[in-house]
């Protein structure tokens, strides 16, 4: 007999996801983690003593709420946030203000912005919406539509010509239509080309990076919840998952990396680990990347060579850097941009250009060029979650674009450190004293995030939100939808999954249930008659 019913390959949020749904089914299921610490790129770890920081994830993205329900997020607090965030140039212009009251947004971007810009952000969100249900962005236990299937969505022409967007047209297409001005409206350009660069290797105004906007866009329609800051950290979601898997009686190794997913007569029969231990089970879920999982984990022979290859084109190529603050105070910052010193505004400012800036910094970035003024989100997240770093201190967070990632490998710790200057020096442009408060700092590449995460390329998406990688090109929990993978037993539930990328959950919630459909329809008919 099989020592385990089901074996999870990582313990991130989707590993642990489809482990609570496995082991609450009455499965016994084993979920084993390379790193000494569960969570995986959704974790808050105390890098610096006395500071906990968000590794990658930093908010719980909107899902469905079956889902939601079922794995009982809603008992994890939430931070509760009178404004999501601040976008601004930093050129003087005055911040667009995101509060999380839909009512005081409209009021602030009409008084402020004009009343032309909030029905330009009424029209983008309205694009969004026909795209959203093409991708089946917030669907749970359904495999992705094929092309002919997202365009039967659309019940109108608008919505037709919105999806046709989404596959072929570019970000800066689709902003230039809603939100053409800069001068007015070049912080929310800003913000929009952020939200969605951060999952591609596209500038602005290459075909396809209107995809990754109308991903970042879309919100659940229906009661589906929407996204939360979670209090402690988003690791406080997977600490909660971790738990709720124990307590059902379920097992977390951790230190255990696999290295082999065993098979036999076109079935899996467990796995193997860098200890040389067999663990046997017939049901194996890996929520490591795809390719990954096909390309490393797998016997050659088990798979077949176009299958193999199919995977292995994954586009990974992360571009950004991330750096951690320990600070001994607040920064201040100086007018016009004065309102920033108000605790409510400091969830996340983000400072930002415009798409033909970022158009530009990406080309350069290529050449290896750092950008001179990269876009930088920086988060003092201590402010409203004070528990995160020591009192009378506080922990603060920037994501910057483009790292570039193309140069000698020579030059790599160069480029690191420049940039690395290059976000302080943003960040002072609009609070002068901000390099004064650091006492210490950390600072990632997207190479950091592959040896320490096995995220390859530092892709945290685990495949890059472009056209040619979502859709019936991204694989469900048996495989891709025209091209399943030939192993019985074996399920697929990482952010590159149909679902993903964002801690969403739903890649390995969806693998869980596939196994538990699967096994199910196996005790009715055991012969598959």
């Amino acid at each position: 007999m099989a020592e385990y019913d089901a074996i999870i390959i990582g313990a991130g949020h989707n590993g642990l996801a489809a482990a609570m749904v496995l082991q609450r089914a009455g499965l016994r299921t084993l979920c084993l983690e390379a790193k000494h610490y569960s969570g995986g790129m959704a974790s808050t770890v105390e890098l610096i003593d006395g500071y906990r920081f968000e590794i990658a994830g930093s908010e719980q993205f909107p899902t469905s709420r079956q889902l939601s329900d079922e794995l009982e997020l809603d008992a994890v607090p939430a931070v509760p946030l009178e404004v999501m965030s601040v976008s601004t140039l930093g050129r003087g212009d005055p911040p667009f203000i995101y509060y999380t009251d839909p009512m005081k947004l409209m009021d602030h971007v009409t008084t402020v912005h004009g009343m032309d810009v909030l029905t330009g952000m009424a029209g983008l969100m309205t694009w969004a919406q026909a795209p959203a249900r093409a991708l089946g962005r917030f669907e749970i236990r359904r495999p992705p539509r094929t092309y002919d299937e997202m365009f039967a969505c659309a019940t109108t022409e608008f919505e037709r010509a919105a999806i046709s967007d989404m596959l072929f047209g570019s970000l800066s297409d689709v902003l230039d239509r809603y939100v053409p001005d800069n001068e007015k409206t070049g912080a929310l350009r800003g913000m929009m080309s952020f939200l969605a660069l951060n999952t591609t290797y596209r500038g602005p105004e290459t075909p396809g990076s209107a995809m990754a906007l109308a991903f970042g866009l879309a919100m659940p329609e229906g009661d589906g919840t929407l996204m939360r800051k979670i209090r402690g950290g988003i690791g406080a979601l997977t600490t909660h998952l971790r738990e709720r898997f124990e307590a059902a009686g379920g097992e977390v190794r951790l230190r255990t990396q696999v290295t082999h997913i065993d098979t036999e007569d076109g079935r899996v029969t467990g796995v193997t680990t860098e200890h040389g231990d067999t663990l046997t089970a017939p049901i194996v879920v890996s929520c490591i990347a795809p390719d990954l999982t096909v390309g490393e984990l797998l016997d050659p022979a088990a798979i077949p060579d176009d299958l193999r290859s199919r995977f292995a084109r994954t586009d990974h190529r992360g571009s950004y850097l991330q750096m951690h603050f320990a600070l001994d105070g607040l920064p201040e910052f100086a007018e016009p941009y004065g309102v920033l010193n108000d605790p409510a505004m400091q969830s996340a400012i983000g400072l930002f250009s415009t798409p033909e800036q970022l158009q530009r910094q990406w080309e350069d970035s290529r050449r290896g060029i750092v950008p001179a003024e990269p876009a930088v989100v920086l988060q003092l997240t201590s402010v409203n979650d004070p528990g995160v770093a020591p009192p009378g201190k506080h922990a603060a967070s920037a994501f910057a674009l483009w790292f570039p990632i193309e140069g000698n490998p020579a030059d790599y710790g160069r480029l690191k450190t420049e940039m690395a200057q290059r976000v302080i020096d943003r960040i002072c442009t609009v609070a002068p004293d901000f390099r004064s408060v650091v006492s210490r700092h950390i600072t990632f590449t997207p190479r950091h995030m592959h040896s320490m995460f096995g995220a390859p390329g530092g892709d945290y998406c685990h495949g890059l939100v472009h056209p040619e990688q979502m859709g019936p090109n991204r694989p469900g929990p048996t495989g891709f939808r025209d091209q399943p993978l030939p192993l019985t037993g074996l399920y697929l539930g990482s952010a590159g999954c149909h679902g993903g990328p964002a801690v969403s959950f739903i890649p390995g919630y969806n693998a869980a249930h596939q196994a538990l459909d699967d096994t199910v329809t196996k005790r009715s008919d055991p012969d598959g008659r």
